[in-house]
Order: C-alpha cells, then sequence, then structure tokens
C-alpha cells in the first residue's frame, strides 16, 4: 500500500511512525512534513489546505491511501478533493469537518442528536455576549467559533478577559461552564461503524497547575487509571453513534477520526467539543500503545469496511508526552533556535526545520515532544521526562506536571 500524510506537526510525525511500521505500506510519502518525519517518508512540498495541489500529488505518486492529519485541510475540502480522483482518503468531507470548523453547527447536531452537552449561545455582537456572561455566571467560557489552532478558547473567571476574547474572535459561541477532569476520545469511523481507541488526558494551558494561556496541548497520557469503568461504552451509546447517526440523516456522513472532548462532570459525560481529526499531543501516546497495524485501520475507515475490520490489540502499559515550547510560546514564540539533544527515539518533531549543513531549528511554537512507554504510568512518565531533560533549546519551556496527578491517585469524578 502506498499512503500519502498531508501535515507536518507532533501529530503527523507519531502518524507517521504508525504508519511506518505496518508492513502492508510499502511507501509512505509526507507532505509537507517535517526533520523527524524525513527518516521514515519520502518528503514532498505542498500547501496543506489547497485542494487541487493535494490531489494533484496523490495521484502524482500514485497513493493507495491519503491521511489528512491538520483540521484546516479538511475544512478546506481537501478530502473531497482526493475522492474526486478516486483515492480512499482518511479524513471527512468539508461540509461533515463542520463539526470542528463551526461550533455553531457542533451545537446544532449535538442538540438534534440528544447528545449531553453544555448549554450555550451563539453571539455576534457586544449586547448578545453581555447577555449570554449574565446567564451563565462565571467561570466564563468563550469560544472562538471557527478554527483556532487550539488556542480559540478562553476560561475565566476575569468577566473583562471574556468581554476581551468575544471582541476579538467576533462570532463566538458562550456556553456554561462543565467542571470535572477532561477526557479525549478519538474514534475511527467509515460513517457507519466505530472503533473507539484508548481516552486520554491532554494538558491545554501553558502552565504547571493548570495555570496561563491555552495552547494547543502541552502532554498527554494514557490509558486513564481514574476513568470510570464504563466511560467508553457509555459515550459510544450516548454521544458517538447519535451523532454519526444525525450526520448521516442529514446526508453528510463523518468518515475519518471524529474527536470526542469531554467533561466528566457529576453528572456523568458531557461534550465540550467536536475535533474532525486526531488530536495533539494525544495523538503521540494513543499511538504509542496501539499494536494493530495503524494502515489498515484506517484504510478500512477510508473504504468503508471498518465493520470487518479484528478487534484492535493494544500494549501493556502506560505511554506519557512531554511537549517542549519555543520560548514566548503561546504568545509570541521565537524561532530559529539550535536544538541539539533530538534525534533520538522517543523524540517526536513539531515545530523544526533542518538547514542545508543539517542544523536542527526551531519552526514553531510546541517544537518537540518526548514520548515514551513504561509498565505502568509512572516508568511512563519518568522515561519521557528523561528525553525531554536531554534536549537543549534556549529559552524552551515545558510543564513539570504532565500525569503527575494520575500517578500520584489525585484526580476524583465530582460527586
Amino acid at each position: 500500500m502506498r499512503v500519502l500524510l498531508v501535515g507536518g506537526g507532533g501529530r503527523e510525525h507519531a502518524l507517521a511512525l504508525g504508519l511506518a511500521g505496518d508492513p502492508a505500506v510499502e511507501t509512505l510519502v509526507a507532505a509537507p512534513g517535517n526533520p523527524g518525519i524525513a527518516a521514515v517518508a519520502q518528503l514532498r512540498e505542498v500547501t496543506p489546505t489547497d485542494p487541487a495541489a493535494v490531489a494533484a500529488l496523490a495521484v502524482e505518486v500514485a497513493a493507495d491511501l491519503v491521511v489528512i492529519g491538520p483540521e484546516a485541510p479538511l475544512v478546506a475540502g481537501v478530502a473531497d478533493a482526493v475522492r474526486a480522483k478516486g483515492i480512499a482518503v482518511f479524513g471527512p468531507s468539508a461540509e461533515a469537518a463542520r463539526l470542528e470548523g463551526s461550533k455553531t453547527f457542533a451545537k446544532d447536531v449535538m442538540t438534534a442528536a440528544g447528545v449531553p452537552t453544555a448549554r450555550a449561545y451563539t453571539c455576534e455582537d457586544a449586547a448578545a455576549v453581555a447577555r449570554a456572561l449574565d446567564e451563565f455566571g462565571a467561570p466564563y467560557v468563550v469560544k472562538d467559533d471557527g478554527l483556532a489552532a487550539g488556542k480559540g478558547v478562553v476560561v475565566t473567571d476575569d468577566r473583562a478577559v471574556a468581554e476581551r476574547h468575544a471582541a476579538e474572535c467576533g462570532r463566538v459561541v458562550i456556553e456554561e461552564y462543565l467542571s470535572g477532569p477532561e477526557v479525549s476520545l478519538f474514534v475511527v469511523t467509515d460513517g457507519e461503524a466505530a472503533v473507539p481507541l484508548l481516552p486520554a488526558q491532554d494538558f491545554k494551558r501553558v502552565g504547571d497547575g493548570d495555570t496561563g494561556p491555552n495552547t494547543g496541548g502541552m502532554g498527554a497520557y494514557t490509558p486513564l487509571p481514574w476513568a470510570p469503568p464504563n466511560l467508553v461504552d457509555d459515550v459510544m451509546r450516548d454521544v458517538v453513534h447519535p451523532t454519526l447517526a444525525e450526520l448521516r440523516r442529514r446526508g453528510t456522513p463523518f468518515a475519518g477520526l471524529l474527536y470526542v472532548g469531554l467533561a466528566i462532570t457529576p453528572s456523568g459525560p458531557r461534550v465540550i467539543e467536536f475535533n474532525a481529526r486526531f488530536g495533539d499531543p494525544e495523538t503521540q501516546v494513543v499511538l504509542a500503545l496501539l499494536e494493530t497495524p495503524l494502515g489498515g485501520l484506517l484504510h478500512a475507515a477510508a473504504t468503508g469496511t471498518l465493520g470487518a475490520h479484528p478487534p484492535l490489540r493494544w500494549r501493556d502499559g502506560a505511554a506519557v508526552t512531554v511537549v517542549v515550547a519555543a520560548d514566548g510560546y503561546p504568545a509570541g514564540p521565537r524561532t530559529g533556535d539550535v536544538i541539539t539533544g533530538a534525534d533520538r527515539a522517543g523524540i517526536i518533531h513539531a515545530g523544526t526545520r533542518r538547514d542545508a549543513d543539517g542544523t536542527l531549528r526551531s519552526a514553531g511554537g510546541r517544537v518537540l515532544c518526548g514520548t515514551a512507554t513504561g509498565p505502568d504510568l509512572a516508568a511512563a512518565r519518568d522515561a519521557a521526562y528523561a528525553l525531554v531533560r536531554d534536549v537543549d533549546l534556549a529559552g524552551s519551556h515545558h510543564r513539570t506536571d504532565i500525569a503527575a496527578a494520575a500517578v500520584d491517585g489525585r484526580i476524583t469524578i465530582p460527586g
């Protein structure tokens, strides 16, 4: 099988490692890729959000399967353009990707499907914003209605901060705050059949103790020792299958990766958000434990044969990833700094570039991450931090508490 992987971040490096490890994948091409992906794939230049360019590249490399990593190409219709060429693609249509591209659309789908979620209002002016903030009270939850690279959400007790974020975004969704630990559940689907992966937890805030502004994610771990034993079954029954059925009813079936972001509240799981692709950095830990060949799984979803796919197999143990961010991230990350100590197994490249002389430099806010497995969460955590400690990047920072509360048994479900 010849596979074209679209994207060039940490999620795509993790996907590339999984695809390269599948014996059925004979050739892996990544566009545009990154220096880490270059070790396991041929790199090609392409603008990921240009549907015609990606479709032409898929034809040129004779791809049997195209895997689209980031959300922006999906919302731009790249999957539609590739499918129009008769090539199997893992990723939803532009219409179905509106689950991530528009939080208002996602709320409409959830309401129609009876999915448990927070009450919310879509607001486009200051008066509507004020009414919604008045009704829900603090903590205030204000979300940019469109794509914002994981940084469009503000949760704050400061009303002025909430109002300012709403004004900057223009069109926002304001919703009631959901209390309880958060969970990311990835579901592979062909539109009908749906297969859950291991639930994970990521860390959105930039600082230890969940302080500072939201980021694209500063670390993650799986499995979740504190999660209710029936969590995945309940979410599949109450969230995933009703959502997929509603999208089929609308004539826009969702095939690809449905990311369900959840809060485990005293009343049970509630959906915070949907995404239309693998999450970053949760992908790094979930795929680290997946024993089932990745290429075959994604091809089954892309060709409508997921229902016949064998049950997934998982490695024992746990996985942890810790993100190393550039100086100034997330507000204004500095790029171009030299990186050393990154050319080792377990280092996932997210925002890097390589000079002609081979020098590795930072090229984004989240630069790389250390991803490790172990027989238990504590061992995986120690191994991930050992990887990060050996990376040298001037001014970089990382959280020191990834998975710490889970290891120490400090996460509880509010009752």
